[in-house]
């Protein structure tokens, strides 16, 4: 029996969680059984890894969530974007022959329209938090999006806390995103040279995104409290905002001048070698204040033998264990952050122990092969065996 065809519809082209998940379906898909067509809404690093992992992508613009329905205009043109989804991605869909359409991300719009259209199974991999605390937007889409996501035949939660958005519902599986390549080890003393810090300072890093909930700024203000500044903490903002965000960014230089700690924040952008930012560091952190719907780099910090400090709420509290592999503070709480950091850089045996034991629970609990048998499965069913 030749591989049947999945349809993966993904929300960008960059390099950031969910687009390595993708590059890891890609990369992972057992050929025998599956033939991955990913379709993304611009031609960006990410085509050309899907195509070196033997994917065919397709471009093409995609009606994707994100602030356009905060105009009337924006939204009208999300509309006819999703139109156009059905039209052309639909007839992709036939010509592939695609057994199962597959929305990436929740913020893709159009996949249950093209699943129809193409006379497809349709999953929707769930990678965000509507309900409860994530913000006045997101609740207030959570109903709506609530009704459209429960047509999909399968929703595939990446945590707990995002399943629990559905309340049992019988469409939902829990599949835990896998790390796909862990951190090669890093010279500390190597990779400190090449970010120019100098010394044995403490050094804590934040990944990600920079946004409004990130929690960039929280770990700024904690760098202004009492026990950080005493022994001269030092952080590395590693990620850039997404297009037209960039305002946020600014705010953050300028928070740091106002409250004196600009020599001790290192906005270093997007990096590819994150590798090199996990070797600098002696901590990890993750300040969301919103829930995270799980925390990739959480894990990958754990999985380089950092400790990680994390916001106690969310699907990341599921990847942290307080006080066994990490530690949990309250989020928003910029005095909270700086206690548990002043802590672990008082007691390196602390914070070794801990980065140890997150290392081996990583490699246990979340194999990218365990991630890929759940979500082949998953296509089976849905295929129909």
């Amino acid at each position: 029996m030749p591989p049947r065809t999945v349809l993966i519809l993904h929300s960008s082209a960059q390099r950031y969680g969910s687009d390595t998940q993708l590059l890891a379906i890609a990369r992972g898909l057992d050929r025998d059984r599956w033939r991955a067509v990913s379709v993304l809404p611009e031609r960006g690093v990410l085509a050309a890894m899907l195509e070196d992992a033997g994917a065919e992508v397709v471009v093409h613009p995609l009606a994707v969530l994100r602030r356009a329905l905060s105009s009337p205009r924006g939204a009208a043109a999300l509309a006819r974007t999703a139109a156009e989804d059905r039209r052309v991605l639909g007839q992709l869909a036939i010509e592939r022959g695609a057994a199962v359409v597959h929305a990436n991300t929740s913020v893709v719009l159009s996949s249950g329209s093209v699943a129809r259209r193409g006379g497809a199974a349709h999953l929707i991999h769930v990678r965000e938090i509507y309900a409860g605390s994530s913000g006045p937007v997101a609740a207030a889409l959570w109903p709506l999006m609530r009704r459209r996501l429960e047509r999909a035949d399968a929703l595939a939660c990446i945590s707990r806390a995002v399943a629990r958005q559905f309340a049992g519902s019988p469409r939902v599986e829990l599949i835990y995103d896998g790390l796909p390549e862990p951190p090669a080890p890093v010279d500390r003393a190597a990779a400190r040279r090449s970010l120019g810090i100098a010394g044995n300072r403490f050094v804590v890093a934040l990944i990600g995104r920079v946004s409004d909930w990130k929690g960039q700024d929280v770990l700024i203000r904690a760098l202004a409290q009492s026990p950080l500044v005493a022994n001269g903490t030092i952080a590395l903002l590693a990620g850039d905002a997404h297009p037209g965000a960039e305002a946020h960014g600014r705010r953050l230089v300028g928070l740091a001048g106002r409250l004196g700690v600009t020599e001790r924040v290192m906005h270093l952008g997007f990096r590819d070698d994150v590798g090199t930012v996990l070797g600098a560091a002696d901590v990890l952190v993750v300040p969301s204040t919103r829930p995270e719907p799980l925390g990739l780099v959480a894990m990958e910090g754990a999985a380089a033998g950092l400790p990680v400090v994390a916001s106690a709420h969310g699907g990341v509290t599921e990847v942290v264990r307080h006080g066994v592999t990490g530690m949990l503070v309250a989020p928003g709480h910029p005095e909270a952050l700086a206690t548990a950091l002043r802590l672990l850089a008082d007691d390196p045996a602390l914070a070794r122990r801990l980065g140890e034991a997150g290392r081996t629970d990583i490699a246990e609990r979340f194999r990218i092969d365990r991630m890929l048998v759940r979500l082949q499965t998953t296509y089976d069913r849905l295929a129909g065996g």
